[in-house]
């Protein structure tokens, strides 16, 4: 039976098990995760906080990272500026990347949810306003959703993916994990 592990992934943790990029290690999922034999299915970046899913079975795994497959990921995101209803409206159409058209994007703008603290906190700024968007997309380019905001003028302040398919992170602190079966 394949396994899969429900990671909250915390802000400035890599999304692998091993830092083989700097000369002054960073943290890894292996200090806040002893599971053997179990991969993740997607990256989150080092600076992106919230779900990420682990399993030991490859097609598992690349059912869910997969674009072909074109699994829903829903992420909240604190962005710069004030987002009118023209900056979304581009967000559902899809927006040009430098690498292409994004498919278009489920999003809406929501109030400021209860979220964990984050260390470092983000920077807030009196003269600049900031608003929090839930956005879905079903595709996973690099760094997608912070070049979305940006293409739209919504640069990203903090970026936490709070769902993947039916999986989402619900009551899991950053650090925390738990497995589930999967049918």
């Amino acid at each position: 039976m394949a396994r899969l592990i429900l990671l909250n992934k915390p802000y400035g943790v890599l999304s692998q098990f091993t830092d083989r990029g700097t000369e002054t290690a960073r943290p890894t999922l292996s200090d806040i995760l002893d599971v053997p034999e179990v991969y993740p299915a997607g990256r989150l970046d080092l600076d992106s906080e919230g779900l990420l899913l682990l399993t030991d079975d490859g097609k598992l795994q690349t059912r869910i990272a997969s674009p072909k497959f074109k699994m829903p990921k829903t992420y909240l995101v604190q962005v710069e500026g004030d987002a009118q209803d023209a900056a979304l409206e581009r967000l559902r159409r899809g927006v040009s990347l430098k690498d292409g058209m994004t498919m278009p994007a489920e999003v809406e703008r929501i109030d400021a949810p209860e979220l964990w603290p984050r260390d470092p906190p983000v920077r807030f700024r009196k003269s600049v306003p900031d608003c929090w968007l839930r956005l879905t997309i079903r595709e996973g380019r690099n760094r997608q959703v912070r070049r979305m905001t940006a293409a739209v003028e919504l640069p990203t302040l903090r970026l936490v993916r709070w769902q993947i398919g039916d999986w989402t992170i619900d009551a899991l602190k950053p650090g925390e994990w738990r497995e589930v079966s999967v049918g």
